[in-house]
């Protein structure tokens, strides 16, 4: 595992290498190999765990039962999800976290915020406070979305979108982290009425 670039995570960021390695033990962490399309963890189902991508990417999406996907959100390397589940004991999981591509997942049992503040180890606290920043950047996160999809258009839903990735790469010029059906499914819209207005 390597504990350098563990240590540039935001859930394990400014944690020594005794640290790092009392939080994996104690968080009983261990990889997964996951295969693109593959789910990780399932809406309905409760868990204590939450995933760390190593490598490759996960979408965290929403099934309905006719089975429309609305895509929430992209996780990167280096990021995180299922945090909030993993702390809210027995809460049934609204979304499924599916491998966006071939990944690597390092999957941790955080346990609850009770159980958190009970331990006062050095990596504890930090883990704490990185698990609070992790939680505002993901609300910051979701807003953008809010923004993204409330346009009546699609091109008030493209321009919004892109308008933000542009602010966020401080770019004119950037990539996208999803296909077209991915972008339809993120902005909530047709994919051939989306071709349409790209075209």
């Amino acid at each position: 595992m390597d504990k350098d670039f563990l240590k540039k995570t935001a859930i394990f960021r400014g944690m020594k290498d005794s640290e790092l390695d009392a939080a994996l033990s104690a968080l009983k962490s261990s990889e997964n190999d996951f295969s693109k399309d593959e789910v990780i963890l399932y809406a309905g189902s409760t868990t204590n765990m939450m995933g760390l991508v190593l490598e490759g990417s996960v979408r965290i999406e929403s099934n309905d039962m006719w089975g429309n996907r609305t895509i929430l959100s992209h996780v990167g390397k280096g990021q995180v999800f299922a945090e909030t589940y993993a702390m809210a004991k027995d809460e049934p999981m609204l979304v499924d976290a599916v491998a966006n591509e071939k990944c690597k997942i390092l999957m941790l049992r955080i346990g609850s915020p009770g159980s958190c503040s009970q331990d006062p180890s050095p990596w504890r606290l930090k883990l704490t406070t990185n698990i609070l920043d992790v939680f505002m950047r993901k609300n910051l996160m979701l807003a953008g979305r809010s923004f993204h999809t409330s346009p009546k258009n699609i091109r008030g839903r493209v321009m919004a979108y892109l308008n933000s990735v542009s602010l966020q790469n401080g770019s004119d010029e950037f990539d996208i982290p999803f296909d077209r059906q991915q972008l339809a499914d993120y902005l909530n819209v047709e994919r051939t009425a989306l071709s349409k207005e790209l075209g």
